[in-house]
C-alpha cells in the first residue's frame, strides 16, 4: 500500500466518494487515528451507507473481513465518524482524526442454539469471543475480528503514521464512553498502539527482537494482573474461551509463551494475554 495525494492505493484498495465530509484539516493535522467497528452486515453495505447523505456519517476507510480496504474520504479531509467526543482536553475529534471502520457486527446475542448479531445472523462458534469491555464490568459475547483485518489495520496505521503526524490511536469507545462501545474488547487495540506508538522501534531494538525465539519454554508461576482475563483455546483473540474469565490475583503455572500469549495451567489449560500475567 501507499499514499499519494492523500489517496490510498494497493492490491486490495478500492474507492467510493462519501458526500458526508467537512473541510480540510488544519496544518499539523490529522494527528489521531480513531478505530471503530461498523456494526453492519458487510464492508460493502457499510461503505454504501456511509456514502448516503441520509447517514450523516462517514469514515476515511472501511476494512473488510478479507483485509480489503474501501476508501471513502481523502486523508486531508474531515470525515464524520467520531460524533460527540473528547480526548486530551480536545472535543470534536472529527477535526483532528482519521476514522478507520472495521467490518464487524460487535456485541452478540446468546440464544439457545447459538450466538446472533443484532440483525439476526447466526455467528459461527469460532468467531465468538467472551470478553469484558473496558467500560463495563462483566464479560459478554462479541464477534471476533479476522486475522486479515487485524494485520491490515496494523499495516494501514503504520503507513498513516509514516505519512502524517499521527501521535494518538484511540477507540471510539474511549472518546465517547457511555455512548459508543466500538471496536470492543475483541479488537487488540492496546497491542496495536503499544507496538506502533510506544515500542522502541530503533534498528537495534528490531535486531534484538528478531533474536528472541517465537516460543520460549517457561516453568514458573505468575498471577493474573487484570480484573478479568479470558483463557482461550488458541494464542489469539479468535480462540474460544475454555473457562470463565480468571479474576485478579489468580495463581497460574506458565508452561510456555508464544508471541504475546502465555499457555497457563490451573484446573483448565489454555492461552491468556501475557500482558496481564505478573511473574
Amino acid at each position: 500500500m501507499k499514499v499519494a495525494n492523500h489517496t490510498l492505493s494497493g492490491d486490495q484498495v478500492t474507492h467510493q466518494n462519501s458526500p458526508n465530509v467537512g473541510g480540510k484539516f488544519k496544518a499539523g493535522l490529522p494527528d489521531t487515528i480513531v478505530i471503530h467497528y461498523t456494526g453492519g452486515s458487510s464492508a460493502q453495505s457499510s461503505a454504501n451507507w456511509l456514502c448516503d447523505q441520509r447517514a450523516k456519517a462517514s469514515a476515511h476507510v472501511v476494512i473488510g473481513t478479507e483485509g480489503e480496504i474501501i476508501q471513502l474520504v481523502s486523508f486531508d479531509t474531515i470525515a464524520w465518524h467520531a460524533g460527540r467526543s473528547s480526548w486530551e482536553e480536545r472535543s470534536g475529534l472529527n477535526q483532528y482524526s482519521l476514522g478507520i471502520e472495521i467490518d464487524n457486527p460487535g456485541q452478540l446475542v446468546q440464544r439457545v442454539n447459538g450466538f446472533y448479531t443484532s440483525f439476526g445472523t447466526k455467528v459461527p462458534d469460532e468467531m465468538v469471543t467472551l470478553a469484558t469491555h473496558r467500560n463495563q464490568t462483566k464479560p459478554t459475547y462479541w464477534h471476533a475480528y479476522t486475522a486479515k483485518q487485524i494485520a491490515t489495520v496494523e499495516a494501514l496505521c503504520q503507513l498513516l503514521i509514516d505519512t502524517y503526524p499521527i501521535r494518538i490511536i484511540v477507540a471510539h469507545e474511549e472518546i465517547s464512553p457511555g455512548r459508543k462501545v466500538d471496536p470492543g474488547p475483541a479488537y487488540p487495540l492496546d497491542t496495536l498502539r503499544n507496538k506502533l506508538l510506544y515500542q522502541d522501534r530503533s534498528e537495534e531494538g528490531q535486531e534484538q527482537a528478531e533474536e528472541i525465539p517465537t516460543t520460549q519454554p517457561a516453568v514458573t508461576q505468575g498471577y493474573v494482573n487484570a480484573n478479568l482475563l479470558n483463557i482461550r483455546s488458541l494464542p489469539s483473540v479468535n480462540g474460544l474461551p475454555v473457562a470463565p474469565p480468571l479474576s485478579r490475583g489468580t495463581l497460574v503455572k506458565v508452561k510456555e509463551t508464544q508471541g504475546g500469549w502465555s499457555r497457563v495451567v490451573l484446573e483448565t489449560e489454555g492461552w491468556v494475554s501475557s500482558e496481564y500475567i505478573k511473574l
